[in-house]
């Protein structure tokens, strides 16, 4: 250790003598070669320091460095069922709003939330499953940045309509679960029919690029002539229309404005609340029943032929959206009996939809609803996707197809049609019929588009992300959700860099060899 410190030291003491030798035959040389020599040495010094300078400022570049991905989780908590949806976007935003992906979903076990009137705490132990599939997929350095959010929807409005304190109780129970696990929790609630037909509609438009397009130089911009597609949303309890009218709203119950990515935009909603899929069966049952007199046994026009249901009142009428009927004996049993009807079974539809009482003429929908024109194109998801899938009608069909393929459908019996799609449980097969006229019924007459079918396409899916709500959701959120910070860095190319180190250096060494050289002329 000591011979290295001399070696150091001796490193150092060599250039310091030879400066001064050096300066001592300077001397020797008169006083006009001293000036000369050191007036050369400052400006090399000066010179230096300007190069090194102009290095330091010139040519700087700016490099965006990568954001962090951020993580969103949205339970759709439906009427006949609850989905989780995993969505994810950088900490940027584009004028407020993230740029949001799907990045996985999970299907929860069982049936609705609002099924768990008799065990509420079942409710929220159904999750467990799917939250612990989002929280593998989440590094957990985010898990607790991830905001967490519940939306029932037409099942729970109908229950609260019934008993809130069992909704309540219900939304209580998947709030302590959801609560157990490290996210950020930011609420279970059930959204407005008009909430859930507007996000419907920004899903739609986001994954269609109407909002926001990626161009060709790698920038999210805004389409010049970006087209707004309506969204035609049909669940088991509520049916819901939205779309962008040619003229302003007129019923400001039915306006909704939204802002995204920096655009407003104002567009005509309508949540028909008992008008989803399954009410809407439920309230033909019902009519049939009424209308039947005193048989035990009832003709179902929608029903195939050797198809039987049988039900108790107590089922038949456990709905807000059924009126019960006097001496009510809700043990007592019916039986629906299919006769194949299909002609019979779509004019029964008009009797569960009003199409006539509408203080708005002509701008209605059905059940008196105010509804104007409908405008552009729309796609049509849920229940409308299902229906039309199993019958081989999407994404479109000409209307005369799609009314001759209900029609032979409806007239198979139901042996036959049980063997034609073994793959088929018989709860969701027995329905496609009354089902399919159902949809066409809203869509001819309810919502008019009889002459504008061709404007409609029945779609699941768009760009591998599920149609629906909640990505509609989560991009109004991360409105909400602050985005990062710049992760801009600035610098210069690396022989830059390397050649403002040389020019610092030398200009140091020159600096050095001026000092020394006085110390060393005062020495003689």
């Amino acid at each position: 250790m000591h011979e290295m410190n001399f070696t150091y030291l001796w490193i150092i003491l060599v250039p310091v003598v030879h400066i001064c030798f050096v300066s001592g035959q300077i001397a020797d040389m008169g006083i006009q070669m001293k000036a000369l020599v050191l007036g050369a040495a400052m400006a090399a010094v000066a010179c230096t320091t300007i190069i090194a300078l102009i290095l330091s400022l010139a040519n700087h570049q700016t490099l965006d460095q990568s954001y962090s991905t951020k993580y969103g989780i949205v339970f759709d908590a439906g009427s006949t069922h609850t989905a989780l949806f995993l969505y994810q976007w950088v900490g940027k935003k584009e004028n407020n709003t993230g740029i949001v992906s799907q990045k996985q979903s999970c299907d929860v076990d069982g049936n609705g939330i609002s099924s768990y009137v008799q065990n509420p705490l079942a409710a929220g132990e159904s999750l467990k499953k799917c939250l612990d599939e989002a929280k593998a997929a989440i590094p957990e350095r985010e898990w607790k940045t991830t905001p967490v959010y519940l939306g029932a929807t037409a099942g729970m409005r109908l229950l609260s309509l019934q008993n809130q304190s069992l909704a309540d109780s219900i939304l209580e129970e998947v709030t302590k679960t959801i609560q157990s696990y490290p996210f950020d929790f930011r609420g279970a609630r059930i959204l407005s029919g008009m909430e859930e037909g507007a996000f419907g509609w920004i899903t739609i438009n986001y994954l269609m690029e109407s909002f926001m397009k990626h161009s060709f130089e790698g920038h999210w911009i805004h389409p010049k002539a970006g087209k707004i597609l309506g969204a035609l949303d049909l669940g088991g309890s509520s049916t819901q229309i939205s779309f962008t009218p040619k003229d302003p709203v007129k019923n400001p119950d039915s306006a909704f404005s939204i802002q995204l990515y920096g655009y407003k935009y104002k567009l005509y909603t309508h949540s028909y609340l008992c008008f989803g899929k399954d009410q809407a069966l439920r309230k033909l049952q019902v009519y049939l029943h009424k209308t039947a007199g005193s048989s035990p046994v009832i003709s179902h026009p929608c029903y195939h032929v050797g198809f039987d249901l049988n039900l108790t009142l107590n089922d038949l009428y456990n709905s807000p959206c059924v009126v019960k009927p006097n001496n009510f004996n809700s043990t007592a049993t019916v039986q629906f009996s299919g006769t194949g009807n299909s002609s019979l079974c779509l004019s029964l539809m008009e009797n569960i939809v009003n199409l006539t009482d509408c203080a708005f003429s002509p701008d209605c929908g059905f059940n008196g609803a105010y509804q104007p024109p409908v405008n552009g194109e729309f796609f049509a998801f849920s229940a409308y996707f299902y229906t039309f899938d199993f019958l081989g009608l999407v994404p479109k069909a000409p209307l005369t197809q799609v009314l001759s393929t209900i029609e032979t459908h409806c007239n198979k019996n139901w042996t036959s049609l049980k063997a034609g799609n073994p793959n088929t449980t018989p709860k969701y097969l027995k329905d496609y019929c009354a089902s399919a006229h159902y949809i066409m019924t809203i869509l001819l007459k309810g919502y008019k588009f009889d002459n504008t079918w061709d404007q409609i396409s029945f779609k699941k899916q768009v760009a591998d992300t599920d149609v629906g709500w909640t990505l509609g959701y989560m991009l109004n959120l991360t409105n909400m959700i602050p985005s990062e910070w710049s992760r801009a860095v600035t610098g210069v190319p690396h022989s830059q860099w390397a050649a403002q180190i040389f020019f610092i250096v030398f200009a140091l060494i020159l600096i050095l060899f001026i000092a020394i050289l006085f110390v060393c002329d005062l020495s003689h």
